[in-house]
């Protein structure tokens, strides 16, 4: 008799339902960013749409010859603006026009500051934009030892849960993964430049680091 209770209960024991646990692991990476991507061009202001036309035209050139020059990587165009400018003192009075172009680029973070320089001195009166990155393949390794790491990370969580509650564990019953990469950003360069400094002055740019995050989310039954 008491051997068939037994039985009852092992049976029962073994066929209870499963429980569940949800753990998310996070992992990160820091990386040097190597590259900068800056967007750079003129802005121009005058009586006249020819005189404003001719003067942005000039520039332009003259910056986009530069930049080539120095073998730049993904050199393109990113707007092109020619607008009348009114004065409102009374009633909206016709001053001028103002003509803008725009282009970015990208280039080692090592060599920037000395063509910033030089494209002052080309032409430019505006750097609108420096962002920091790291190269791909850098970034792809920071990805996976990312991954790495929140798997662990959700793999030891579950591991002490479920010992402090004794339970044990069974499988893994589903995975989520997401990888993504956080730019981390020094101050912004402003946006208008009135005039460039003396000739051996270099604008100094200075990089950041990325910063690579990962989740792992690990569905376990126990």
């Amino acid at each position: 008799m008491l051997s068939g209770s037994a039985d009852y209960v092992n049976r029962v024991l073994r066929n209870k339902p499963m429980g569940m646990l949800t753990v998310t692991g996070k992992g990160v990476e820091n990386i040097p960013t190597t590259i900068v991507e800056v967007t750079l061009g003129v802005e121009i202001q005058g009586t006249t749409a020819s005189e404003v036309q001719q003067s942005v035209g000039l520039r332009s050139s003259a910056i986009v010859a530069l930049l080539q020059s120095r073998n730049v990587e993904k050199l393109k165009t990113t707007g092109v603006n020619f607008n009348p400018t009114y004065s409102y003192d009374n009633k909206p009075e016709p001053t001028g026009f103002i003509g803008t172009n725009l282009v970015s680029f990208r280039m080692n973070t090592e060599q920037v500051g000395i063509l910033l320089d030089e494209a002052i001195v080309a032409g430019v009166t505006r750097i609108d934009r420096v962002n920091f990155i790291a190269d791909d393949a850098a970034t792809n390794e920071a990805r996976q030892k990312a991954l790495q790491k929140a798997t662990h990370d959700a793999l030891t969580q579950a591991s002490d849960v479920l010992g402090t509650l004794n339970f044990t564990q069974r499988e893994i019953v589903s995975i989520e993964v997401n990888a993504a990469g956080e730019l981390l950003f020094p101050d912004p360069v402003p946006r208008r430049i009135c005039a460039r400094a003396s000739r051996d002055q270099i604008i100094p740019i200075i990089g950041d680091e990325q910063q690579v995050e990962a989740t792992v989310t690990l569905q376990i039954s126990y």
